[in-house]
């Protein structure tokens, strides 16, 4: 690995686990203030402690996702790395929405523009790296299953 390739690598990842940062900004008052505990959730709402290991492993895994097509040379490399700029800021997005400012029905709108720029980002990532889009598949099934909590949440309160 080229040293210029280790510091793509880690501005990747930092770049990535940087929009957990700010998710955890909001998410953590929400948490402590007792609003998100005030919810009524449904029954395969899993406990609040999972959800800080689970996105720091998912940033992980997309900023080394980021990476493999950062570091490629192909002409797709802008389109795909625009993309994934817009699905993270979209994910940031989220969470300011839904802890921050409670409005769950607009948070569930969010996720389901995220989830297909998640799709779509992929879709471009297989065609520049397979393991960067495989990367990514773990990250799309945790947002359909927060699609799915987000809509349980909006219909139960």
């Amino acid at each position: 690995m080229k040293i210029g390739n280790v510091f793509k690598l880690v501005i990747a990842i930092l770049v990535s686990e940087a929009a957990g940062v700010i998710g955890a900004v909001f998410t953590t008052p929400a948490i402590q203030s007792g609003w998100y505990a005030g919810l009524v959730k449904p029954a395969l709402n899993p406990p609040a402690w999972v959800f800080g290991p689970v996105w720091t492993a998912l940033y992980f895994l997309m900023g080394v996702s980021l990476y493999l097509v950062w570091k490629s040379n192909v002409p797709e490399k802008k389109k795909a790395l625009m993309l994934f700029a817009a699905q993270l800021i979209l994910n940031a997005v989220w969470t300011p929405v839904f802890f921050g400012a409670h409005a769950i029905g607009n948070a569930l709108a969010i996720i389901v523009l995220l989830w297909a720029a998640i799709v779509l980002t992929i879709l471009i990532f297989t065609k520049i790296s397979k393991p960067a889009a495989w990367l990514l598949a773990p990250y799309i099934l945790w947002i359909s299953f927060a699609g799915y909590l987000n809509y349980s949440i909006w219909v139960l309160n």
